[in-house]
């Protein structure tokens, strides 16, 4: 069988999902920026507290600190896309995030990814919907 070449935009979000997952460790040790960043990653991490907080109230019973590290990466890109790539359909989005939970996460990482961002694509529809 044929393998698939991947696709640009994948490989655009896997660069920044590293990166992001060193930021995380690099914002931890109290350093700056020190991990190479993809340029979509510094677009994330310019609006990383407005994200993070979004994550937040939409994961409650999971503090930032006690989410894995990657899933948190993970989370942040697709919260990032979801807020300010209104081109690129929720649904790719959230797609997106589940297959790179797959590919870097643990077992429970997808179904974690789908439900954050699940509720966070609902917050961000009922918010718009007030406006």
């Amino acid at each position: 069988m044929e393998k698939k070449k991947p696709d640009p935009r994948h490989l655009k979000r896997q660069k920044a999902v590293k990166a992001l997952f060193a930021y995380s460790y690099n914002q931890l040790a109290k350093r700056e920026k020190t991990a190479p960043v993809s340029p979509l990653a510094e677009k994330v991490i310019q609006k990383i507290e407005e994200i993070n907080q979004i994550i937040a109230d939409a994961a409650p019973k999971w503090p930032l600190e006690k989410i894995n590290r990657i899933d948190l990466a993970i989370l942040r890109l697709a919260v990032w896309e979801l807020l300010f790539r209104p081109k690129v359909p929720p649904k790719v989005v959230i797609n997106e995030a589940v297959e790179l939970a797959k590919e870097y996460g643990g077992e429970n990482s997808p179904s974690f990814v789908n439900g954050v961002l699940g509720t966070v694509y609902k917050n961000l529809e009922e918010k718009n919907e007030k406006k």
